[in-house]
């Protein structure tokens, strides 16, 4: 469980934790996988996430797919792409966070994932909290956490309180 200040504090800056769904890369599981090496390659991600109908989040997708699919089919190379879509290769078992998030859930999936996707009802794509969202939101915390409070060290533990001058 994280400190109450702590946590308050970090959620502060909640919108630099969560990138909303319509500004997140995404390809769609009826795309061509020539598609997704283009897009993949101009957004300079390792991977997106895929949606499917009604914008419902499905898995991810990246580089590692597309050329498995590419030396799969070595004969024909990239031209063989075409004959693909993103729902052949996609990774269905990319870990999600529901819209109404914890912030101790998605840390301990940040810790082994770049980002996590957030789905409101019915899986319907939400956005993604990213692991550079959130050293962003810490770095804030930090720098910004003597402002609003005091810490007291006790017998080696440290008490926080409230240093009064929230409004």
């Amino acid at each position: 469980m994280f400190a109450r200040s702590l946590e308050k504090m970090l959620l502060e800056k909640k919108e630099m934790l969560m990138i909303s769904a319509e500004n997140v890369a995404s390809l769609m599981i009826t795309n061509p996988l020539n598609h997704a090496l283009l897009v993949l390659s101009q957004v300079h991600f390792s991977r997106i996430p895929v949606l499917g109908n009604q914008d419902r989040f499905v898995g991810t997708i990246g580089l590692a797919e597309v050329a498995d699919k590419i030396i799969e089919t070595q004969d024909k190379g990239i031209a063989s792409l075409q004959d693909f879509t993103v729902e052949d290769v996609v990774d269905v078992t990319h870990p999600t966070v529901p819209f109404d998030w914890s912030l101790d859930v998605a840390m301990r999936l940040l810790k082994d994932y770049n980002f996590v996707p957030v789905v409101a009802e019915k899986k319907c794509f939400a956005g993604i909290i990213t692991r550079k969202g959130l050293i962003s939101a810490v770095n804030h915390t930090f720098h910004e956490f003597d402002k609003k409070y005091v810490t007291i060290p006790r017998l080696g533990n440290v008490v926080v309180g409230n240093s009064g001058d929230e409004k």
